[in-house]
């Protein structure tokens, strides 16, 4: 009996079935990897007929971001690449699902536009290669960088897919526009689904113009309270901030960027793009209105640039392998009291992002508990989400934020009226599902 095969499918209309071929050849567990929609709709039948389970794979680099799948099959998708279609003066990019980021950023950079949500590059923190990720990838997991206090999250960029659900079946929704009043917008379920609900083939989305001229505007030696009243002040004003983050002096320390790793203290950052004189403008504002609080320094464009990388990809903890990596999302105001309830006096790392509703958590194996963790969230209302941390505490802790019953319940039905055998990722989010 062959195991662990890699199987190409034979033209569509060509030859026998694919599911035929491989019960011909015996294989229990195999890496299906079709070129085309319709090979990857055959490849699910093909599962579903066999009550074969899943594990939807774009390029790989997120394989360890989520529960442990129970599933003896990989389906890769990585094979269905390239960009379809790119019109920039429409502002709108197709593409198929196992296409790089990095292959999409750069077709984007040659026009001078990007993709506004600034998703992450979780490679590197999870164990694998930087720039690797698949835009279906980003999608599915609705990865979203700084800018999401400004542009939104991944699905909200997100305008349109084809997909084959657990059922086999090939289904499209959305289109190349951003109002889209035909039909169920699934778009917007597909995105932070991770899998669960259908193996996406082809995605389109919102592109920008990327901006003229960016500066970040430091300030140095605030406490985290103060830092994250920095950053509200600043939010809060109209000078459109794009991105707002805190690094306290443990993390600050170990940026590439030497107006951040040499200030030897905490240092908060308030971005600001757009035309050169409204950037400048904004910048002297920023420091004149929040210089009082601390001193300030500005980082023009290649600097610039680099420390929001390191935000985004979660660089301070990529190099620790060891460290257990949590995504807490507060309200911004709550940020620092949570943090003080988490880990007092412990070996914990952190730094914010979105203005301080995002906690970036770094703790030592065996320091803190999943539910410790949790309990500091019930006065605000926050959530927590385990990034990174070794396969067999994946299985026994929920790694996403528990649903409250009703909640559950409807993710429940939702995933039964895609995927009612549990063909997809069974297991990633939620054990049993």
């Amino acid at each position: 009996m062959r195991v662990h095969a890699l199987f190409s499918l034979p033209p569509c209309g060509g030859g026998p079935g694919w599911g035929d071929s491989l019960r011909a050849a015996g294989v229990c567990m195999a890496t299906l990897k079709p070129e085309t929609p319709e090979q990857a709709a055959e490849a699910v039948a093909w599962a579903l007929a066999e009550e074969a389970a899943l594990e939807v794979m774009g390029r790989g680099t997120k394989r360890a971001l989520g529960r442990p799948m129970k599933a003896g099959n990989i389906l890769d998708l990585s094979a269905l690449r390239g960009i379809t279609l790119y019109e920039p003066e429409e502002l709108v990019l197709s593409a198929r699902a196992g296409t790089s980021l990095a292959e999409i950023e750069a077709a984007l950079a040659e026009k001078n536009q990007m993709l506004a949500f600034e998703p992450a590059d979780l490679g590197p923190l999870l164990g694998g290669k930087a720039g690797a990720g698949s835009i279906g990838g980003v999608l599915a997991c609705n990865l979203a960088g700084p800018r999401r206090i400004k542009a939104g999250a991944a699905r909200d960029h997100f305008l349109g897919t084809q997909a084959v659900s657990g059922r086999g079946e090939i289904f499209k929704s959305g289109g190349r526009v951003v109002k889209n009043v035909t039909g169920y917008d699934l778009c917007k379920l597909m995105a932070g689904s991770y899998g669960t609900l259908a193996a996406m083939t082809d995605v389109t989305v919102k592109v920008l113009p990327a901006p003229e001229k960016t500066r970040t505007v430091l300030l140095y030696g605030l406490e985290d309270a103060a830092a994250l009243g920095a950053l509200s002040q600043a939010l809060q004003s109209s000078h459109e901030v794009s991105g707002a983050a805190h690094m306290p002096a443990d993390i600050s320390g170990g940026s590439a960027v030497s107006y951040v790793a040499k200030a030897g203290a905490a240092v908060t950052a308030i971005r600001v793009e757009g035309p050169g004189p409204s950037v400048e403008h904004r910048a002297a504002a920023l420091r004149r209105d929040l210089g009082a609080m601390a001193e300030t320094e500005e980082l023009h464009g290649m600097n610039s640039a680099k420390f929001w990388t390191e935000v985004r990809d979660l660089r301070p903890f990529a190099g620790d392998s060891e460290s257990l990596v949590w995504k807490i999302s507060v309200p911004p105001a709550a940020g620092a009291q949570v943090m003080a309830r988490i880990a007092p006096g412990s070996d914990a790392r952190h730094y914010y992002d979105w203005g301080g509703g995002l906690i970036w958590l770094a703790l030592p194996p065996g320091a803190v508990r999943e539910a410790e963790v949790r309990a500091a969230l019930k006065a605000c209302g926050g959530h927590a989400t385990l990034i990174r941390a070794p396969e067999d505490m994946r299985k026994r802790v929920p790694v996403f934020q528990p649903q409250e019953p009703g909640l559950a319940a409807l993710t429940a039905r939702v995933k039964a009226g895609f995927d009612p055998n549990r063909i997809l990722n069974p297991g990633r989010m939620v054990a049993g599902v």
